[in-house]
């Protein structure tokens, strides 16, 4: 089913600004996507640096869904979202690199939603969300949404 907008916002509870076209078919992807401050990888591309720990200590993803990471400042948050019974979600994993907030693994289409972004799917697979960081000069730093 094509999920659009209006329809995955009004089923969360979840707003989205209104600048952002309500009527819109949500893409679904099944590699890397990224959304303003974060960036979504299959786990398989990443497995070398991202490991889960022995006890990951899984939660089932509610109807309302999981926030993931609040913008700079109290700003807008990154929710992930799916149908009950279909994604699990740990923050217990090891990642070499500092930057994962967390591992999802989805047995049908996850949502990730942002108010200002908007939102994109994510087919079923594991997933590893990390922090983007850019770099300026010589040095790195995260991104700020």
């Amino acid at each position: 089913m094509n999920m659009t907008l209006a329809a995955l916002a009004q089923q969360t509870g979840l707003a989205v600004l209104d600048h952002l076209e309500q009527s819109m078919t949500i893409p679904v992807v099944d590699g890397l996507q990224a959304q303003g401050d974060l960036i979504v990888i299959p786990l398989a591309l990443v497995s070398v640096s991202v490991r889960l720990l022995p006890v990951a200590g899984w939660s089932h993803v509610p109807p309302e869904g999981i926030e993931l990471l609040r913008g700079e400042a109290g700003g807008n948050p990154h929710t992930l979202v799916a149908d009950p019974g279909t994604c699990r979600w740990t923050t217990l994993v090891r990642d070499e690199d500092g930057l994962a907030l967390g591992v999802f693994d989805a047995t049908a289409i996850a949502y990730l939603l942002h108010p200002e972004h908007g939102a994109t799917g994510c087919t079923p697979g594991t997933y590893v969300v990390r922090r983007q960081r850019e770099q300026e000069g010589r040095r790195a730093r995260l991104v700020a949404d």
